[in-house]
């Protein structure tokens, strides 16, 4: 039986995962991963560090990618509503520039794996969220970079107006053109 539903996007190696809740009168259970599930479908990544965040309504973390040390990320909130986005940041790739973005919440239990090779970030939609995702690497702070999140040239299309004002950190918002990468 499978319990994941593994969604391709219009960008190779971006996919969005639903998997089985299976729910009564005293809660839910969900399988979040399934190395073998995973493997069959052709996502053979190997996890080595999970992270866990809370932020507050109209904090957008983010775009953030690892160089030369890239980060995957199986992405999913476990309280409240993010918009979470993915940019092609791969230089040969035929689709570099190019985002997805998808509401993740813990209502759709949808789930994103951002592979090696994209910027990430998200947008925070509710009072508060909980965002946990699973690493491919080790977060290395020498070797972060960024995309400025409303950067021109990329015209991601966030849900700003469901927040009222976006709300970065100090590093989050003097990152870099896409141009300039």
């Amino acid at each position: 039986m499978n319990r994941f539903n593994f969604i391709k996007t219009e960008i190779e190696d971006l996919y969005i995962i639903e998997s089985a809740v299976f729910g009564d009168s005293r809660g839910f259970f969900q399988e979040t991963y399934n190395k073998r599930e995973f493997c069959e479908n052709g996502l053979t990544m190997e996890f080595v560090q999970d992270n866990h965040s809370k932020s507050s309504k109209g904090v957008l973390r983010g775009l953030h990618f690892q160089q030369p040390f890239p980060q995957g990320k199986l992405v999913r909130v476990t309280q409240g509503e993010v918009y979470d986005v993915a940019v092609d940041v791969r230089k040969q790739s035929p689709t570099y520039g190019k985002w997805v973005g998808v509401y993740l919440s813990d209502q759709n239990k949808t789930m994103f794996y951002v592979p090696e090779g994209f910027a990430h970030g998200f947008l925070v939609l509710s009072d508060t969220a909980e965002f946990q995702y699973k690493c491919t690497n080790f977060y290395y702070p020498e070797h972060e970079g960024g995309i400025i999140w409303n950067d021109k040239d990329l015209n991601i299309n966030w849900p700003v107006d469901r927040v009222g004002e976006v709300r970065l950190s100090d590093k989050d918002g003097k990152l870099a053109a896409f141009r300039d990468l």
